[in-house]
């Protein structure tokens, strides 16, 4: 007891090392992804299109390879497993600079979202799972924001990269440059369970003395059986599916930006403005649904998200309304991350969470697949972004009416009798 009191909990060592490595694969690589388009794509003239579909292979990989990777993590070591994890990931984005066919993206987008599985979706909710007792949500939104945090010095960066030392130099940099800190904090800091340092999970002893009045509030839900009935579930799917799509624009932004007539660097600063805002919306929605319900912030978000579309459909040519609609759009783009778990458990309890979840993440899955390289088709053939803008805007719309919907089966659902 005394050890603990006087040294600090390993479980914020947990925190900071699954941060660094969320904020360097998912706000660094992942998320850089789209500054490589234009430069790659009018250098090796290849159509945008066609470069987008290594990102819609990597979704399907994703997918497959989910309900994979859960298993291996409950089998092997972690620190194995996520350092293994890093040199496929940013080993595959190192291995971009040295390709000149289109194929070169597809083929090493494997194993790219292979070791992103790990690093960027798996690694960080269940650590932080084992580890904290209390206050689980606040630690995740405090690693989403990290890593938006990151990703908004990283864009910067890497932008300047391919502009002094060209698009190639830039893969390799930053894919090397990930491996050298991320195996490290993985080694350093990472244990899969408490118990591998003989500690019980930061906040046990508080959670311990409540047990009894919380677990059967935790339980309480549907089965998946029920849910698989109820036009909740469709719509969620729907819902998820759609925020996505949204969110995947964030790819095609530095072409967008090029498009207009911004230079590179203008184009990743503005990517910094997006991650900055997905940083904030990290934070402040877990807050906003603590105040007025999963279902209100949902609404509000789509709401507030027809403001950065409304900005760049009029005033894309200003290039400080143009930063002010990423910041916006980043903000709203968040809700992927923390409002979709609330918004599941929200409408369908806790009883069978994890595989309800498992379902409705399939919008998710499928969204990747096909809005990222639908937009870059769209833009082939158009030359603008505009119908993307659009579409986007209509998908705001929806989503709002899909929120209502799902919350009206929820209620079909409880006059059933189906929460127990």
């Amino acid at each position: 007891m005394n050890q603990n009191k006087n040294k600090i909990h390993f479980a914020w060592w947990i925190l900071i090392g699954v941060s660094i490595m969320v904020g360097l694969t998912r706000g660094g690589l992942n998320s850089s992804g789209g500054l490589f388009l234009t430069p790659v794509t009018q250098d090796l003239g290849i159509r945008m299109g066609d470069l987008n579909i290594y990102f819609s292979i990597a979704s399907i990989v994703t997918m497959i390879f989910l309900p994979i990777a859960g298993k291996m993590m409950a089998k092997y070591n972690i620190r194995g497993l996520l350092m293994v994890a890093a040199v496929l990931q940013a080993g595959s984005f190192a291995m971009f600079g040295f390709m000149s066919s289109v194929w070169g993206w597809y083929l090493f987008s494997i194993p790219m979202a292979v070791g992103a599985v790990f690093l960027t979706q798996m690694a960080g909710p269940v650590l932080i799972n084992n580890w904290f007792k209390k206050n689980k949500g606040l630690m995740i939104g405090i690693m989403m924001a990290v890593s938006g945090g990151l990703g908004a010095v990283l864009q910067p960066i890497v932008g300047t990269l391919i502009a002094n030392e060209g698009w190639r130099n830039a893969y390799i940099i930053v894919g090397v440059a990930v491996i050298i800190i991320v195996i490290p904090v993985v080694f350093f800091t990472l244990r899969m369970s408490p118990k591998e340092k003989g500690l019980q999970p930061y906040g046990a002893d508080e959670v311990t003395e409540e047990d009894e009045t919380e677990t059967p509030v935790l339980e309480k839900g549907v089965t998946l059986g029920v849910a698989k009935k109820s036009s909740a579930l469709y719509a969620l799917i729907a819902f998820f599916f759609f925020i996505t799509a949204i969110g995947c624009f964030a790819q095609h932004v530095p072409t967008f930006a090029v498009g207009l007539g911004y230079d590179g660097i203008f184009a990743s600063n503005a990517m910094a403005g997006w991650m900055v805002g997905a940083l904030l919306g990290a934070l402040a929605f877990g807050f906003l649904t603590d105040k007025i319900g999963a279902r209100n912030t949902a609404i509000f978000a789509m709401v507030l998200g027809l403001v950065p579309v409304t900005i760049l459909l009029t005033s894309a040519d200003n290039s400080v309304m143009f930063s002010i609609a990423m910041v916006i759009f980043g903000f709203v783009v968040a809700s992927i991350g923390t409002l979709g778990p609330l918004l599941t458990s929200a409408l369908f309890g806790n009883k069978e969470y994890s595989q309800i979840y498992a379902i409705v993440a399939l919008g998710l899955a499928v969204a990747g697949i096909v809005a990222l390289p639908g937009y870059g088709y769209i833009y082939d053939a158009t030359g603008s972004y505009t119908p993307v803008l659009i579409g986007i805007a209509c998908m705001m719309v929806i989503n709002i009416l899909l929120i209502i919907l799902a919350f009206n089966g929820k209620k079909k659902l409880e006059k059933a009798g189906a929460f127990n």
